[in-house]
């Protein structure tokens, strides 16, 4: 009978640990959002980055994330900050790090490295 119920209540954990936390950013992290004529000059950049980092997912979609944010800070006339940034993003953010702004920081640590399953890409949806 013990284990019947140890059983159900790792299932239940299992079942709790694997879904997504609400979305949250905290702007570019340890990095200005802007600059100080600018204070939010790139800053949706950084959010729409740490909504790609928040999801996770493979190795390869960490490395289009960050080359994103590298695109869209060069856009907004910053290509010397674009590049400090993706140098700062490609050490800071491994899913190796049990930080805050790791790669997919949404799920329980740690996650690592591994395509979303069609599951978890519900999940995302249904928290917009």
């Amino acid at each position: 009978m013990r284990f019947i119920i140890f059983l159900v209540f790792f299932l239940c954990m299992k079942a709790y640990a694997s879904d997504i936390k609400p979305f949250t950013s905290d702007g570019c992290s340890a990095f200005p959002d802007g600059t100080l004529a600018q204070n939010t000059l790139w800053l949706t950049c950084c959010t729409a980055h740490d909504y790609a980092y928040w999801q996770g997912g493979s190795y390869d979609e960490r490395l289009q994330a960050d080359h994103e944010l590298e695109s869209c800070v060069k856009k907004v006339g910053e290509p010397y900050i674009a590049k400090l940034m993706l140098a700062g993003v490609r050490v800071g953010g491994s899913p190796f790090f049990p930080t805050s702004f790791r790669w997919g920081y949404g799920w329980p640590y740690p996650r690592l490295y591994k395509p979303l399953t069609d599951a978890e890409k519900s999940q995302i949806e249904a928290s917009r």
